[in-house]
């Protein structure tokens, strides 16, 4: 049976009318709810209910109860094949980017016995092998934009120094959360994500990093790229991250708070920002 929808705004009769006919089609496996209505306190009177649908893998097109009102200003339904959802966010997946939607989701129905619920878990962390790798290729790509938006500061170019900044912070959050092996929050969620389930240590509170995060997009101050960078050298190299970091040798020495610009022609560094 489905499950209640939990703790948001009003939930509309057109959501709970699609539900009861999506659990009546026994081609229907299971039911996802996403979005805004999921997590307590983001909903408002204009949130529609983002609903996953996994459909047998030998049903022949979507089942007509699905495919009835599959959008409006009430519902968004993402019907899946059961072999489509397995893949669905994971890496490699065209739709990688949407992981985070299964984070704090609600299974309204699994008729697989937990199987439906196993996978939404699946997607919602990272397990220690994936955090590993992300960690690693998002933090080089991290000090990478940190890099070449210190040097345009250090060259005079702070038009440009600004637009890698802002360029740095996906990759900077996207590392700040690997190393908690928790998926990366979408923006609108990521005040709430601080708050409601904190990431633990004092510097990675919200009300310690949005404001640096907000600094660093609004106008890419110089120290307070330095300042995050040292918070997120620490934590990496604690993790045993180290040589991701060393690897950039002395250049690295550009992006620490009172550090030494590297030099202007040294080959290596210039090559990579």
């Amino acid at each position: 049976m489905p499950r209640n929808p939990g703790p948001s705004a009003e939930v509309s009769a057109e959501f709970t009318d699609f539900v009861s006919r999506a659990s009546a089609s026994p081609d229907v496996l299971g039911l996802v709810l996403s979005g805004s209505r999921a997590r307590r306190g983001m909903a408002t009177a204009r949130s529609d209910h983002d609903v996953y649908v996994i459909i047998a893998d030998d049903r022949a097109g979507v089942p007509p109860a699905v495919a009835e009102g599959r959008r409006s200003p009430a519902l968004d339904v993402m019907p899946l094949s059961l072999s489509e959802f397995r893949a669905h966010a994971l890496p490699g997946d065209t739709y990688a980017w949407d992981r985070y939607a299964f984070v704090h989701s609600q299974v309204l129905l699994d008729r697989l016995g937990g199987t439906i619920t196993r996978l939404v878990g699946e997607k919602a962390v990272l397990d220690d092998p994936e955090a590993h790798q992300l960690v690693r290729s998002e933090l080089d790509a991290y000090i990478n934009s940190l890099y070449r938006s210190l040097k345009s500061h250090r060259d005079g170019r702070p038009d440009v120094a600004h637009l890698d900044a802002a360029e740095s912070v996906p990759y900077l959050l996207t590392v700040v959360f690997a190393l908690h092996q928790r998926v990366r929050p979408y923006n609108k969620y990521l005040p709430w994500e601080l708050a409601h389930h904190p990431l633990g240590a004092p510097q990675w509170a919200a009300d310690a990093l949005l404001p640096r995060i907000l600094r660093v997009v609004a106008d890419g101050d110089p120290a307070t790229q330095r300042a995050l960078f040292a918070t997120v050298e620490d934590a990496a190299r604690q993790a045993g991250h180290a040589s991701v970091i060393d690897s950039w040798g002395t250049d690295i020495e550009l992006l620490r708070p009172g550090g030494r610009p590297a030099p202007a022609d040294r080959a290596a560094g210039e090559s990579r920002g």
